[in-house]
């Protein structure tokens, strides 16, 4: 049964990465690949993206193979297109230039018509003491808040 609301998420972005721009991008898939992304069974917890010769990939996200397909199935790693603006691409390009930023997906999720769409962002890598500082103000946030209940 495939899901309505599908909502997966890279958890771990916010804690490794300072985001700095967001963009919504379409995903260029083959049949079996989204009858596995609607039935859930996909992670983009290890993925990243690059630009190559004027497109935008998505490597490393993992689509599992549809268990109903008959002969045809996907390769679950493969590189997958964006579907980007010209500007977009050409803003995302420039940035990668630059050493130590990187463009992570942030959301998969579905659009109102259907269409698998992408949440990805601009992003530059944090250093361990600013981890330290966002744990820090994480349990700070926390206590606050059990404070404040009581």
């Amino acid at each position: 049964m495939a899901i309505k609301e599908l909502n997966i998420k890279n958890k771990r972005a916010k804690f490794e990465y300072h985001l700095l721009d967001a963009f919504t991008a379409g995903i260029q898939l083959k049949g079996t690949e989204i009858k596995s992304i609607r039935l859930g069974k996909a992670s983009i917890l290890e993925a990243y993206c690059i630009c190559q010769s004027g497109e935008v990939f998505i490597r490393n996200m993992h689509i599992s193979e549809y268990e109903n397909a008959s002969f045809y199935h996907h390769k679950p790693r493969s590189d997958r297109k964006l579907l980007l603006n010209k500007k977009e691409i050409q803003k995302i390009s420039k940035f990668l230039l630059d050493k130590g930023n990187t463009l992570i997906p942030l959301k998969l999720f579905l659009s109102d018509k259907g269409w698998v769409k992408i949440e990805i962002a601009l992003a530059q890598g944090k250093k361990l003491h600013d981890k330290r500082q966002d744990l820090k103000e994480k349990d700070d946030k926390r206590e606050m808040d059990r404070a404040m209940k009581r």
